[in-house]
């Protein structure tokens, strides 16, 4: 088969408190995060919000010791990987390519062009696609692919997305069944699938599938638990004016709460590895909201990490990709071929989607000019005097 790359794609996470104001410049700096009407906006927005929100940020990763340990578990999840590809007579070396913060995707292919494999495999470790997270990455690749001449030369294939991959669905059902046996009644737990958010107009104006293949793979992991539990999916981690997937995470404990609910797990069910969604919002946040609602025994799986089943899951999608035809970064469509890798925007009249997006974008707009005004001193309200 020749030697083989197998590029990692994820979020990555600030590894020192001091790296939280740059890393949130650049995850705000993506238009997929939060989308604009002109792009001219969206870097001096980037560093309005990194500036106003890395102080509370800081707090945060202070509670689940100062840094994010993102890339030290992806670099090990890359090594184990690779050495199980090894035990199977693959020759692979594994790169690592974290969006917005180091080592970024860009490094990660400088080495890939460096070590010259025979092939590449793109495989995201995001096991549902989304636009916002597997498609960004796909995006900065292309345009880093279109740039080079030497890339162009090498064969390289996409995994889009691997939420129905038979041994992560076993390593997911495995750590469920470990949390459940520990209650004293491990059938009458409520089980909770909390995912990462997406604005609805992703799903529903540009065919973003993440909402599908979210639903499908916590109804996949239950068949594969083969439990009687009773389980809810519900949305976190949600930012700007815009609506978000519901029902929302907070929102859903409370109304568990109120239905009598005392002994709940949360599945962080779009999460491999543990970060600051895990460790502080899930672990601290939810947990003090579902106390407060009653439900009195708060536990929660473990992220996958390093797990064997895990690790066997991400080989068995290299090796799947390696027997299929090449893939390229325009013909990742989970769901159908009107899936685009990035929203399309279309213009319609009335009070349609479209609309009530664009309206509370606006508001957004509207509320930074407010914002900057009232730092400043000076702008047309101040010069009316209404400021």
């Amino acid at each position: 088969m020749g030697r083989v790359g197998v590029l990692l794609l994820n979020l990555g996470g600030p590894d020192e408190l001091e790296d939280v104001r740059p890393f949130l410049y650049n995850l705000f700096s993506d238009p997929e995060i939060i989308r604009l009407p002109v792009s001219w906006l969206q870097k001096p927005l980037a560093w309005l919000i990194s500036t106003t929100r890395s102080r509370q940020s800081q707090e945060n990763y202070k509670q689940i010791g100062g840094g994010s340990p993102l890339r030290r578990i992806t670099e090990s999840q890359a090594q184990a990987l690779e050495e199980q590809l090894h035990s199977e007579n693959i020759d692979a070396q594994v790169y690592v390519g974290m969006r917005y913060w180091h080592p970024f995707t860009e490094e990660a292919v400088l080495r890939i062009k460096r070590d010259q494999p025979e092939k590449l495999v793109i495989l995201p470790l995001y096991p549902q696609f989304s636009i916002s997270t597997s498609g960004s990455s796909f995006r900065i690749l292309e345009q880093i692919w279109q740039e080079d001449p030497t890339l162009q030369k090498l064969p390289y294939t996409v995994i889009p997305s691997w939420y129905d991959e038979p041994s992560y669905l076993q390593g997911m059902a495995n750590l469920i069944a470990q949390e459940l046996d520990k209650f004293s009644n491990p059938d009458q737990v409520h089980i909770f699938f909390s995912a990462h958010g997406v604005p609805v107009s992703y799903v529903e104006e540009a065919g973003d599938p993440y909402q599908h293949e979210i639903e499908e793979c916590s109804r996949l992991i239950m068949e594969t638990l083969n439990r009687p539990n009773e389980y809810t999916l519900a949305y976190q981690s949600r930012v700007g004016p815009v609506e978000w997937l519901k029902p929302y995470t907070e929102e859903a404990l409370a109304e568990l709460g109120e239905k009598g609910v005392k002994d709940l797990i949360v599945v962080p069910i779009s999460f491999v590895s543990e970060h600051i969604e895990t460790l502080q919002e899930i672990d601290i946040e939810y947990r003090e909201i579902a106390h407060e609602a009653g439900i009195e025994n708060f536990q929660r799986v473990p992220a996958l990490n390093t797990d064997p089943s895990f690790i066997q899951a991400l080989a068995n999608c290299v090796e799947n990709a390696l027997k299929s035809p090449e893939r390229g970064f325009q013909e990742v469509t989970p769901l159908n071929n009107n899936v685009k890798i990035y929203p399309q925007e279309r213009w319609q009249w009335g009070m349609t989607t479209t609309a009530e997006v664009w309206n509370g974008r606006l508001a957004m707009l509207g509320f930074i000019a407010l914002i900057i005004e009232l730092i400043s001193g000076a702008g047309p309200l101040h010069f009316v005097g209404l400021l």
